[in-house]
């Protein structure tokens, strides 16, 4: 989730959009491609931000990987960028037709970007969420605050999504000098647990690569995480062998099973029906 210039939440991965939607196909909004320095790092483009959301609305989303997805741009141009509550909506109507509840697994993105220019996100999610009594529900963030500030006004579970290096950018912001690595050791995941529900790890911590990009022993945070009642939420699972070690060339059924194997109780995946279908494999 990212915010508008007028408080509204929506799907977007970043709030720059000039690879995700047709914006630089419009002329009218030219003026407002500007650099901005989003969590420590100099971004160029166009940012939902500084839109109202009736702005956004006229924009056409489409295909971000282009070399390696060709054949879903056929969709560019079709539809609008979704409001979360665009996204409940569809939700409801798509587990009235299937006949069972869906869930919604929602990322805070940039949150102390958002903060620091009067946008922050939680309370708006939660009053949505809250408004519509959604309750299959996960909220995910790689900051660390924001979790914690989530939970003194939700119930609803959170996770803890952590990278294979780097820091929580609110730790940058207020000097901690810790990293995801110290997270998941006994003491960072003891901290976790005490407001979060799971954490979403990057899958190359829990199974290291080597340098000829094969599979390394799996690491001991599945069993590390689940003694701490944490739950572990793997990601991304992508069909394309640039992203598959070499044992899965060709084989993204294999790496799922793969993972399925060591316990983790889910999976990120840019081709869900893939990560459903594998697990009766």
């Amino acid at each position: 989730m990212v915010c508008t210039k007028d408080g509204i939440l929506i799907a977007r991965h970043e709030n720059e959009i000039s690879t995700t939607t047709d914006i630089i196909q419009h002329p009218e909004f030219t003026n407002r491609r500007t650099t901005k320095i989003i969590d420590g790092k100099s971004v160029t483009g166009w940012f939902t931000e500084d839109f109202t959301l009736a702005e956004l609305k006229t924009l056409k989303a489409r295909e971000r990987l282009l070399n390696l997805r060709i054949q879903n741009t056929v969709f560019d141009g079709l539809f609008e960028i979704p409001t979360l509550q665009e996204i409940i909506d569809l939700v409801r109507q798509k587990s009235r037709e299937v006949g069972r509840i869906i869930g919604i697994y929602l990322e805070t993105k940039h949150p102390s970007y958002f903060a620091s220019i009067g946008l922050p996100i939680e309370e708006k999610l939660v009053e949505v969420l809250q408004k519509n009594d959604c309750s299959k529900v996960f909220i995910q963030s790689f900051e660390v605050a924001n979790l914690k500030k989530l939970a003194r006004i939700t119930d609803l579970p959170l996770i803890q999504l952590i990278n294979e290096s780097d820091r929580p950018y609110d730790f940058v912001l207020n000097q901690d000098s810790r990293t995801y690595q110290d997270l998941i050791t006994p003491a960072g995941l003891t901290e976790i647990a005490t407001y979060a529900t799971g954490i979403g790890i990057n899958k190359n911590l829990l199974v290291p690569r080597d340098s000829n990009n094969y599979l390394l022993s799996p690491t001991n945070l599945v069993k590390d995480a689940h003694a701490k009642n944490l739950l572990v939420h793997a990601w991304t699972f992508r069909n394309e062998n640039i992203f598959l070690s070499a044992e899965f060339q060709n084989n993204p059924a294999g790496e799922y099973r793969y993972f399925y194997r060591l316990g983790i109780d889910g999976a990120f995946s840019d081709f869900p029906d893939k990560a459903v279908k594998a697990i009766a494999l």
